[in-house]
């Protein structure tokens, strides 16, 4: 097990980007096989070698350079899914607005009324009914 220490010293490893591409080699590769499409089972095989290649690799600042632009280009989608996941756990006791100017989510208790709510990042100020 040392010989396999030794020989992955300096090499870059998996990532979001690595575990990301593999689920979907994978994913494809069971879709193509299903339908019986052969041909098209080149596509995810090419994937993973690129994907191996990214683990094997030992330019690490590239690779991390390639993983922080796609966790920049995911975050987005990862944000919205994660407040929609809050919302619904929290759907009995509290509401959800968005600041009209800034967008910032702000979280008020359900059944107060009428309230005067204050965007913490922007200080803007507006009413909404609870």
């Amino acid at each position: 097990m040392n010989w396999l220490r030794r020989f992955m010293y300096g090499r870059y490893g998996f990532d979001a980007l690595s575990n990301t591409l593999l689920v979907i080699s994978l994913i494809m590769y069971t879709v193509f096989i299903i339908f019986n499409l052969n041909l098209l089972a080149l596509i995810p095989l090419l994937i993973l070698i690129y994907v191996y290649y990214r683990f094997f690799s030992k330019n690490i600042q590239k690779r991390y350079n390639e993983n922080m632009k796609f966790k920049a280009m995911v975050k987005p989608i990862t944000r919205f899914f994660s407040m929609q996941r809050k919302k619904f756990k929290d759907r009995k006791t509290h509401k959800y607005y968005k600041c009209p100017r800034c967008k910032q989510y702000l979280r008020v208790p359900k059944n107060k009324g009428k309230i005067k709510l204050s965007c913490p990042k922007c200080k803007n100020t507006f009413i909404k009914k609870t």
